[in-house]
């Protein structure tokens, strides 16, 4: 993995000489001082300190492990790494966190097309089936432990659900129930399209209108923003930041498809700098 070529996907690289110069996307800055070096090939911000190879970037740039990183890294080159078996880790591994999000994705949408109660819900906010499906909704049915068995039915843990966010374990009797449920639910979405959290809202009266999957290891809230794999495909010159998810939805559905929007109340200088990263200007 060529180091300029890696970061240039997340820096507006320029040519200085033999390197390479941008404004450094792990602190705000207005005068590059962040410098890539291919001779070296490694990395320097003479703003903030950050430095190293390009497992060093992605580490920080990612928020991940050593080992995730390179697992980042081999992906992005076709390449697999070996499992030594034998050397067992503790904690619960990002790539599992992803792959079990997909599946509930997949359940909780199957679950959505069976049910009259929420597709009516969705047809009175004025969403079409194409964009339901366009941005793969779904729907946490009532009951305590659905989406746990499905889960636990494809070989996912009760550390794995609990790390997930997806379930939670009742202090009585030590047994894991679902999380979420009565709730439309929107699957968030990173730029490499891995399923990484959810949001889900409620279909009645209740409290929270709004549950939100906190961090975990496959997501920070304070770093990504809903809908942008969608909207970096046409948001060079503007982007448009809305409140939530079904303000989100509309747009596209009404052909702006350079909206997203902040996974909850505030706004952060991660989300700010990765806002600027894909676009020059931001309504």
């Amino acid at each position: 993995n060529d180091i300029a070529d890696v970061i240039s996907g997340y820096v507006t690289l320029k040519r200085a000489g033999s390197n390479f110069q941008g404004l450094c996307p792990f602190h705000s800055e207005k005068t590059p001082s962040f410098v890539v070096f291919p001779s070296g090939r490694n990395f320097y911000c003479f703003g903030c300190g950050a430095g190293g190879d390009v497992i060093s970037f992605v580490m920080r740039a990612e928020n991940l492990s050593y080992r995730e990183a390179l697992e980042f890294l081999a992906k992005r080159a076709g390449i697999t790494i070996p499992v030594d078996a034998s050397k067992s880790e503790s904690g619960v591994k990002r790539r599992r966190i992803l792959d079990m999000n997909r599946s509930a994705a997949k359940f909780f949408h199957k679950e959505l097309l069976s049910s009259k109660d929420a597709l009516a819900y969705l047809n009175k906010r004025g969403l079409s089936m194409p964009l339901i499906k366009h941005f793969g909704l779904g729907y946490a049915p009532e009951g305590f432990g659905k989406l746990t068995n499905h889960l636990m039915s494809e070989g996912y843990t009760k550390e794995e659900m609990v790390s997930g966010f997806l379930c939670g374990v009742s202090k009585k009797t030590g047994r894991p129930y679902d999380y979420f449920r009565g709730r439309v639910m929107f699957p968030i979405i990173d730029v490499s399209g891995e399923v990484i959290a959810f949001g889900g809202r409620i279909i009645g009266d209740g409290e929270p209108k709004y549950l939100n999957t906190s961090d975990t290891p496959a997501f920070k809230k304070s770093r990504n923003l809903y809908a942008l794999n969608y909207a970096k495909n046409s948001c060079a010159d503007r982007l448009i930041l809305c409140e939530g998810y079904m303000d989100v939805i509309a747009l596209h559905g009404a052909g702006f498809t350079n909206a997203v929007a902040t996974l909850g109340t505030a706004i952060t200088p991660d989300q700010a700098r990765l806002m600027k990263k894909y676009t020059k200007s931001v309504v």
